[in-house]
């Protein structure tokens, strides 16, 4: 006696499994230029470690001796696996089992998976490839009734991205519930001209009058630009490698701190193009990645959002091995104004960074918010004061590097200025509750208009005011802790992540994510 029958009934179903929609749909999915579910899988898994869980689950039908004659493996395939040598759920939509519609994938692998990855610490990395979460109105004839529509499975999703990263890959057209979970998370990412993220496919736009493609109504143009998306990648081989490279900053969930790596680089390294980077009249832009670049430890800088928000850069890097998150002011954008979209990154970025315990390097040059009719029009206003909200609640030490401008309320948010000041100035730093240019006019207008010389009268005014806003004057009140040799910028942060590593604390944020 023995159970080898039930074992051989095992391995014929997982072999069936393996098939997913069949051969036509596969070779359909592939004819796209897409990998399917399986080959996303061992791509992006360390080779041999994915241990898939309810690989049998789906729809079968039996003969009248009860004999199983079909299997249609459900299209949602869940697991287990080591990315860089660490633990994390992997959840992934096969696209050749009815659209990678998430009616047919048995709702409860994905809830199984969020909540596997929320309770054993484990990063989450979606694989998206699905039409919706309502299926086709095709399913009323088998069912005829409609319903009042519930999300299984939302709120594992929410408490989830508040204790684990979130990772999705947009791989295909995601509508509906799979917009929905790209939108979810921490970190997602788009293929050119192979993904598409809507809340409703072009059917649906179509019959509200708007004739559209799936890469008009939601192709990377939009959806990367406007910040639904974080990145867009040529392959789905880059896409899996972002995936990897962005949780390697991370820890594996709130409960830890981030991983320190070896490094190479110098600690003491001195980049003498810093001290001329910034052009001294001013005015003319100079290149803020340069800067991060020369700072931060050798090619570790990791770049998020390099598409919207674009008056602000933002990602991850390592200092002595440590990782921060990163932002830096860009005045090729507005002069780095921060816009209502600028304000968007700017509580995504800080929230990311509080919510898993990278303490953050600031290099400030800041304008104030965006000024004009269209910036209102954009809500920069309230936007502005959730971004200020988010840097006041950092739950990390945030160091401040003035480069350049900073002016009015969005020039303040550097970081919380109630706690201790780690901040260092360059003396290219110009500052101020609003700026010279513009305001002498403003302050002096009846002095203006009665004088002789009008412009003569400005330009000794200019030069009266632009003696007064130097940093030394206001290093000479406290006002300006540091004024720095811009070449010391590296050791100085070196110092920072060493302090900054002894107070970070583990945990849940009590403010919790805002997706």
């Amino acid at each position: 006696m023995s159970w080898e029958k039930s074992i051989e009934e095992l391995r014929k179903r997982e072999r069936l499994a393996e098939n997913m929609g069949g051969e036509e749909p596969v070779s359909r999915q592939r004819s796209r230029g897409k990998l399917t579910v399986r080959e996303r899988v061992a791509f992006l898994a360390d080779p041999g470690s994915f241990h898939e869980i309810g690989k049998i689950a789906g729809k079968a039908t039996y003969t009248l001796d009860d004999e199983l004659e079909t299997f249609m493996a459900s299209n949602s395939v869940t697991g287990r696996a080591t990315l860089n040598g660490r633990p994390a759920v992997l959840l992934g939509d096969d696209f050749t089992v009815r659209g990678g519609a998430a009616d047919a994938a048995i709702w409860q692998k994905m809830v199984q998976a969020i909540k596997q990855a929320q309770e054993y610490r484990m990063p989450l990395v979606q694989l998206i490839d699905g039409t919706g979460g309502g299926g086709s109105v095709k399913m009323l004839e088998a069912d005829p009734r409609t319903y009042i529509p519930e999300t299984p499975g939302w709120e594992f999703i929410v408490s989830g991205l508040g204790e684990v990263p979130f990772v999705s890959l947009a791989l295909g057209p995601c509508a509906g519930m799979g917009a929905g979970r790209v939108a979810a998370s921490h970190y997602s990412v788009m293929v050119k001209e192979l993904s598409q993220v809507f809340v409703a496919g072009p059917p649906v736009s179509r019959a509200l009058g708007e004739d559209v493609t799936k890469e008009e109504l939601g192709g990377w143009e939009i959806q990367a630009r406007n910040g639904t998306v974080d990145d867009v990648v040529e392959t789905e081989a880059e896409a899996f490698e972002m995936a990897r490279r962005f949780l390697s900053y991370l820890p594996s969930s709130v409960h830890d701190l981030p991983p320190i790596e070896a490094t190479k680089d110098d600690p003491n390294r001195r980049e003498e193009d810093l001290i001329s980077i910034v052009p001294t009249d001013g005015k003319t832009p100079y290149m803020p990645r340069k800067i991060v670049e020369a700072a931060v430890d050798k090619d570790s800088f990791f770049e998020i959002g390099r598409l919207w928000g674009r008056g602000i850069v933002t990602g991850f890097a390592r200092i002595d091995g440590h990782p921060v998150g990163v932002l830096a002011g860009d005045p090729f954008f507005l002069d780095g104004a921060w816009t209502a979209d600028v304000c968007d990154k700017v509580v995504r970025h800080m929230d990311l960074c509080s919510e898993f315990h990278l303490p953050v390097v600031h290099f400030v040059d800041c304008p104030g918010f965006a000024v004009g009719v269209k910036h209102e029009t954009e809500g920069v206003t309230r936007k502005g004061v959730r971004a200020m909200a988010a840097v006041y609640q950092a739950t990390v030490p945030v160091c401040a590097v003035v480069i350049r401008k900073a002016y009015g309320l969005a020039g303040s948010a550097m970081f919380n200025p109630s706690k201790a000041k780690w901040r260092y100035c360059w003396p290219s730093g110009d500052w101020g509750s609003l700026p010279m240019a513009g305001g002498i006019e403003a302050a002096f207008r009846k002095e203006l208009s009665e004088a002789e010389d009008p412009e003569a009268l400005l330009k000794q005014l200019y030069k009266k005011f632009d003696a007064i806003r130097s940093p030394f004057r206001t290093a000479e009140s406290f006002y300006a802790e540091e004024i720095i040799d811009p070449r010391d910028t590296r050791p100085l942060l070196v110092d920072f992540v060493h302090h900054a590593r002894r107070v970070l604390e583990t945990g849940k944020t009590a403010f919790g994510p805002r997706p």
